[in-house]
């Protein structure tokens, strides 16, 4: 028999009144229905809803995005991030003459000749996050092609304006490099069982679950801005190569609480530098990462507040990519760092994640007590000065600008010389002669000669 709930709402969360007592440990089944005028979207990705543009030829060009502003503005859900639903069923109805594309791999497809109408049915296999379900529409041109990775054969698919086919053909080249470098670092793309899809928005992207979304104006870089400032920016398609690392960071290991955002932008920034360094070599992938130095603000903390729905500083992005690359010099050992990345994304491949786990792990695996480094770097906004002076014979160094408990070793040379110094906040000293002391480049610290 069924049963009409009675509900109450409560900003963008519904309360529903369940008219008997439930049983605890029973299973109850409740199907909602609804309706609406979709959210315009004010400022996509970001400020998001639905974008309802038209395509060159005045054809409907229609897309959903939701990151920050939550998923619930366009379809009911648990809006939370620690809660994935494990598979989905996402069906569109559109004019027959249009596409649809959603997350997942299409599983149908029906035309309506009295409405007009065709409609599509995709299915998600793995957990999803609820912000990266996404529908487009549009007068879409489809081509595809099979990548033989590391899990086997991947099938990608790729959906683009018709007038801008000719011009994806070659632009969306960089999906396969991507691939190729990403798996090299992170492990096997983690949804094989989905398929992959990179898909025209009239916006400019986004890392949607297995339906990577795509609006960069066919130009290398962001936008057809280097923003590392170095060149190497210009080499790859930022949105293309940015949005498909997020299927490792954000897609499968998704955080629990957006304070811990880093755990998705930090690694994602970082995979840029990697994709360079996989394709042009590692002094292309360096010089890449602390170029984007210039845009690191310094403001406030990269960890944000937690159980209040509050993100930290905007640095969680090149900051964050300067703080991998840093660890990867503390550790000293290319292969082991490769091999961290990696097993972040076997321990953690569909998970959902709190910072602590990923720092516990990365300090396991180095063998390294890191907690003080992410202390000061997630959740301090300070950069770290190292002030030295030689006297008699020795160079004595410590840590200032940092918090009390800050103790990192960093690698210098003296003359050519190259050693490994382990500061704290008090001072310390090793025997060695006066000469011109240099940092290692890719350590993101101040230093300052005491006279």
């Amino acid at each position: 028999m069924e049963t009409i709930f009675l509900f109450k709402k409560n900003g963008n969360a519904h309360f529903i009144q369940l008219p008997v007592q439930q049983e605890i440990g029973s299973s109850q089944e409740l199907t909602v229905f609804y309706e609406g005028t979709p959210h315009v979207a004010i400022r996509p990705p970001w400020n998001g809803g639905i974008t309802w543009s038209e395509d060159e030829n005045g054809m409907p060009f229609i897309a959903s995005s939701c990151q920050g502003i939550g998923a619930s503005i366009w379809w009911p859900c648990k809006d939370h991030m620690y809660d994935e639903p494990d598979s989905m069923t996402i069906k569109v109805t559109v004019p027959e003459d249009l596409i649809a594309v959603a997350n997942g791999r299409l599983r149908d497809t029906n035309r309506n000749r009295q409405a007009k109408t065709r409609s599509y049915e995709w299915f998600v296999s793995s957990p999803i996050a609820n912000y990266t379900v996404n529908v487009n529409v549009g007068d879409y041109a489809h081509f595809e092609e099979t990548y033989k990775g590391e899990n086997g054969d991947l099938d990608m698919d790729y959906y683009v304006l018709k007038e801008n086919l000719e011009k994806a053909k070659i632009q969306f080249k960089d999906a396969r490099r991507t691939l190729e470098a990403l798996e090299h670092w992170f492990g096997p793309y983690p949804f094989y069982n989905d398929g992959f899809k990179l898909v025209e928005v009239p916006y400019l992207g986004m890392e949607h679950q297995s339906s990577v979304t795509y609006g960069n104006g066919y130009a290398n870089g962001y936008r057809g801005t280097d923003l590392s400032g170095t060149g190497w920016g210009l080499k790859f398609d930022f949105v293309i190569i940015h949005e498909m690392g997020h299927e490792w960071f954000a897609n499968s290991i998704t955080y629990s609480d957006i304070a811990d955002m880093w755990i998705h932008e930090s690694f994602t920034n970082y995979s840029e530098s990697l994709f360079l360094e996989y394709h042009y070599g590692i002094d292309a992938g360096k010089s890449y990462v602390r170029g984007t130095r210039e845009r690191i603000a310094n403001d406030k903390p990269i960890i944000g507040h937690y159980g209040v729905n509050r993100r930290g500083s905007s640095d969680m992005y090149y900051k964050g990519g300067n703080i991998l690359n840093m660890l990867r010099s503390i550790i000293g050992n290319d292969e082991k760092w490769r091999n961290i990345l990696r097993g972040l994304n076997e321990k953690y491949f569909h998970k959902v994640v709190q910072t602590n786990e990923i720092e516990t792990y990365i300090s396991d695996q180095a063998g390294i007590e890191l907690s003080n480094f992410f202390d000061q770097y997630l959740r301090d906004h300070r950069v770290p000065i190292l002030e030295y002076y030689f006297k008699e014979g020795k160079l004595n160094y410590r840590w200032s600008n940092c918090q009390e408990t800050f103790d990192m070793p960093v690698d210098v040379s003296i003359e050519d010389q190259e050693i490994r110094i382990e500061p704290t906040t008090n001072w310390s000293s090793i025997a060695i002669a006066e000469g011109l002391l240099e940092v290692d480049e890719n350590y993101y610290i101040s230093s300052f000669q005491i006279r």
